[in-house]
Order: C-alpha cells, then structure tokens, then sequence
C-alpha cells in the first residue's frame, strides 16, 4: 500500500506547559494561563512548529464561558479569553512562517473538548453524561462560536468519548461551515461509553466539512485498528494522536507504566492511511521532531 502524505500535529500542550514549571491541578488547567500566562502557551506552540509540527491545537480543550465564570471571571473575560487561544496560535504560526521565509503547511486547529473535559472529573473518559443532545448543543454552540469568531484554519473535535457528543459537535460544525477534524477516545474498538467507535466515525461519512476521522487520548496500541475502522466507516482520512502509553493515576497524580509511542508505531499508521500524526499527553517536543524526521 502506497503511503499517504502526512501532516505532522503537534503533541501535549499540557505536559509541554508542566514541563515549563505551570502548575495545572486546578479546574481549568491548561485554559487558565490564556488569562494567567499566555507567553507561555506561545511558547509552547512555537517549540512544537519549530520540532517539525505542522499543527497547532489552541489551548482551548478545556475552556468553556461557564467554566471561566466558576474561576471568578466574568462573562465579558471568559468571551475574550476563548477566541484569544486561536489569536496566540495564530500570531506565533505567522512569525515562525516569516521567520522560515517558506511555503511550508502550517495551520491552526481550534480545540473543541468534550462537555467531561470542562466537569474536571474525569467525565471525559467515561461519557454518557445523561444530558440530552439538545442540553450538549447549548453548552458546546457558544465555544465553538467564538473559537469561529478568530479565524482558526479547522475545528478539532477531539478526544470525544460519547456518541451522543460526536452527533452534535458534527451538526455544528456544519452550521459554522468550518474545516473540522473529528477525534475519539476510545478503549479498544470501543468509544468510552462503550458504544463501538466504528457507529461514531460512521457518523461523519455526511458531514463535507469533515476533513479526518479518528482517534487521540488513547493508547498508542489501540491506533492501528481504530485507522482502519475510521477509514472504512467514515471514508474520509484518519487523524492519529495517542498518549505516549503511560496511565495516569489519579489518587496519586502521576503517570505510571513505560511509554509505548515509538516511530515503528507511526510508520504503520502512516501506511494504512493516517493522513494526521501526532501525540496527544505525555508526547511532547522532541517526540514530534522524531515523528517529523520520519514521515515528512
């Protein structure tokens, strides 16, 4: 099988942020240095297009009105913190572009995360939240409107853990006729809620905007098959970026185990069709040098 051509995501911006001595316990996490350190989510952004990535997530994952009101903000605040994520992403994508003086491909990709990211509870991993879609679309419609409103390359709807989340965000994409990349998490061949992930990618296979299927946040083990399920189902190119295979314990709040993320890993992803590579927590820097130097 031929080998696609692959455009190189960045990594972790959170491990990245930890790795520069930030503090992220709180509820917020990475969200909270858009109004506290935004030099510092620069300069993550730019580590990682100077390491090879071609990608930048905006720290937005966890950004949310409400949650930004719950911190002690108010609404004004959180509404310019939001799109403000896309602006840092934006401005160090157009100064390293200058600075490398080339044409090389070079995007900003706008995190939408999931409803369980903003709960701090870990929802995320579980979904089936037991709210309606209706209840989903309320909470996910005003974010996504302004991370629109700053002018990001794409949407990423990413580490999504529920079917019931994918159907809307997918909707929603379509009303703000934005590039979006749809991302699961998953266990095995299943979403986090245990519905299998095929039912979900098969959900974008309509969606024109869609431009990658797949799957992050996961196990670097579980990617291989989860490419070809989302190619399969949904038809359109896979987006891969798994954790680096640790797990993270939270009683004791660390990462345990050895990492998994290796380049032999990438490779065979790349063949079966991943057109996006990238790692998502504990993956960092010098990892997507490595993927970099390998596949572009």
């Amino acid at each position: 099988m031929s080998r696609t051509p692959v455009i190189v995501l960045d990594g972790g911006l959170s491990n990245a942020l930890v790795d520069r001595g930030h503090d992220l316990t709180d509820d917020l996490w990475t969200a909270r240095l858009l109004r506290d350190a935004p030099g510092e989510i620069a300069a993550v952004h730019r580590a990682y297009f100077e390491a090879g990535a071609q990608v930048a997530t905006t720290a937005s994952y966890q950004a949310s009105v409400a949650g930004f009101e719950r911190a002690g903000m108010t609404r004004a605040e959180a509404e310019t913190l939001i799109p403000r994520s896309v602006a840092l992403a934006r401005d160090v994508r157009d100064d390293v572009a200058a600075s490398a003086g080339d044409d090389a491909v070079r995007l900003v990709a706008a995190s939408v995360g999931p409803y369980g990211a903003v709960l701090a509870d870990g929802s995320e991993y579980r979904g089936r939240y037991g709210l309606s879609r209706a209840a989903l679309r309320d909470f996910h419609a005003p974010r996504m409107e302004l991370l629109v409103s700053a002018g990001p390359d794409m949407l990423a709807l990413e580490t999504i853990p529920d079917l019931d989340e994918v159907a809307v965000l997918l909707d929603l994409a379509d009303e703000f006729a934005t590039p979006a990349w749809l991302s699961c998490t998953i266990t095995g061949d299943r979403l986090r809620d245990g519905r299998p992930a095929a039912e979900a990618f098969a959900l974008a296979a309509d969606h024109d905007g869609v431009v990658a299927v797949g799957v992050n946040c996961c196990a670097p083990g579980d990617v291989l098959p989860a490419v070809r399920s989302a190619i399969a189902a949904s038809g359109k190119p896979a987006i891969v970026y798994p954790n680096s295979g640790e797990t993270w314990d939270g009683a004791a709040r660390r990462w345990i185990g050895e990492p998994e993320f290796d380049l032999a890993l990438t490779s065979s992803w790349a063949e079966a069709g991943a057109r996006f590579i990238g790692g998502c927590c504990r993956v960092g820097p010098a990892a997507i040098a490595a993927v970099a130097r390998a596949l572009v």
